[in-house]
């Protein structure tokens, strides 16, 4: 199932849209679980965001000064979105309505809508209308809450973990400012875990946690603040069904059912681990690599920041080799944020073994690198006149495009003239290899070159 924002953290199932706390102030007795009872109450009382909790910021103009700013919030799962829903729902004095792009169609939308348009022309107070998961809404239901927003007849704060460039449409992001969320830290994490098991609203100080313990929960929620509760507890769970108080490494191990692996996330093994994954995949060994990634993914290591390293290494370590390459690379780096983990697993695995299997070459990345050492050299001299832009008045007096050659007018679609300025002269670059589909590639640079050159 595909992670709900904030984890589905404060949705009750089957609730309909609701005033005032609404759902999101639902149930923060005993029995509720632990990430449900340390929602912060306050702005002061949320772990990171610290640009989004400044004084005067359009959050704390929301909030504080009772301002009617729509507001789209768009971060990672587990970053704060909801959590500022709830702070809004219990610190303003306006009439609060949830609804959910899960369960809610255009109906339910206008129905909020309307109920709020008929509240304000009665003298009430003015509404909040929060949607969560706003990207899972169609075209048509995101039209629906245009005349809301264009009118001021709701407040709208939207949470969203797809880009609202692409998910949102256009007249309702511009109608409403968009705010961007974090992901937290392993130190904001450590901090909620730490508040949580002193908290009189958590643990209340009946746990002690043992530093090994809190690294391996940590690095497991992977920066949602979320998991890393519901982890502590799970872990003081096993912790009391064991008699004991002290949490340890095993009874965090047990509760998660993940096994703690010797690996830091900020520190040397970091390093070494994902040193050992590129160069594994660049010598050409699938099953070192799977390995290496293996400890990365039960590490809890960020599934973004290994495919962001597979979509360099495409084009750093095997280039026009194998070209597919980098399409692979970024369709699993797409995959990771689509469908997210630990389904993903599958996708940097298939992108790890066609990397590793693929023919190698590094004449891009040579090639770039030889470029920008002569450009920062100084090496750059006039862009020759016949590449000049031609299209304004009075270039041609000047003599930019005279004895231009259309490429498309010649033989093969290429033109025997000068392209490089003339301090380089016959300089190269790109030197494909022998490998791979590069080979081709090789080949008919070599046939090319001569041509342009004028060296047929």
């Amino acid at each position: 199932m595909a992670d709900s924002g904030d984890g589905g953290l404060f949705d009750v199932p089957g609730a309909a849209p609701v005033t005032g706390g609404g759902s999101l102030s639902v149930n923060t007795s005993a029995s509720a679980p632990l990430a449900v009872r340390m929602r912060p109450r306050t702005l002061d009382e949320l772990v990171g965001q610290p640009q989004l909790r400044e004084p005067g910021s359009p959050l704390r103009q929301l909030i504080e000064d009772q301002r009617s700013l729509s507001l789209l919030l768009w971060g990672p799962p587990g970053t704060g979105k909801t959590t500022i829903a709830s702070i809004v729902s219990q610190q303003t004095s306006r009439t609060f309505v949830e609804v959910s792009a899960v369960t809610a169609g255009v109906k339910e939308v206008r129905a909020a809508i309307d109920g709020a348009r008929a509240t304000l022309v009665r003298g009430g107070t003015e509404t909040v209308l929060f949607v969560d998961e706003v990207h899972r809404f169609s075209k048509a239901q995101q039209d629906a809450l245009l005349p809301g927003v264009e009118n001021r007849w709701v407040t709208l704060v939207a949470a969203t973990t797809e880009n609202p460039f692409f998910s949102v449409i256009s007249p309702l992001l511009s109608r409403s400012l968009l705010l961007k969320l974090q992901s937290l830290s392993d130190d904001d994490v450590r901090r909620v875990v730490d508040q949580a098991l002193v908290d009189e609203r958590g643990l209340a100080g009946e746990f002690t946690l043992a530093e090994d313990a809190a690294d391996h929960l940590v690095r497991l929620a992977g920066g949602d603040a979320r998991r890393s509760l519901t982890y502590l507890e799970a872990a003081a769970g096993a912790a009391a069904g064991r008699g004991v108080t002290s949490i340890d490494l095993e009874a965090a191990e047990s509760a998660v059912d993940t096994a703690a692996v010797r690996y830091d996330r900020q520190g040397d093994q970091h390093y070494d681990v994902i040193s050992a994954f590129i160069k594994s995949i660049r010598g050409s060994d699938p099953d070192a690599a799977l390995h290496y990634l293996a400890r990365m993914i039960e590490a809890g290591e960020d599934p973004r920041f290994i495919a962001r390293r597979l979509v360099v290494h495409a084009s750093e370590d095997i280039g026009l080799a194998d070209p597919t390459a980098l399409q692979a690379a970024v369709a699993a780096a797409q995959a990771v944020q689509l469908i997210g983990m630990p389904e993903a697993r599958i996708n940097l695995a298939q992108a790890t073994v066609h990397l590793a299997m693929a023919p190698k070459s590094n004449a891009v990345i040579v090639g770039i690198d030889a470029a920008l050492a002569d450009v920062r050299a100084g090496k750059i001299g006039q862009v020759p006149p016949h590449l000049r832009d031609a299209h304004y008045g009075g270039a041609k007096d000047l003599g930019h495009g005279k004895g231009y050659a259309y490429p498309h007018d010649e033989p093969y679609g290429i033109a025997a003239q000068q392209y490089l300025p003339d301090v380089l002269g016959d300089t190269r670059y790109y030197q494909p290899k022998e490998i791979g589909a590069e080979a081709g590639v090789k080949e008919r640079w070599e046939r090319v070159r001569r041509i342009i050159r004028g060296k047929r």
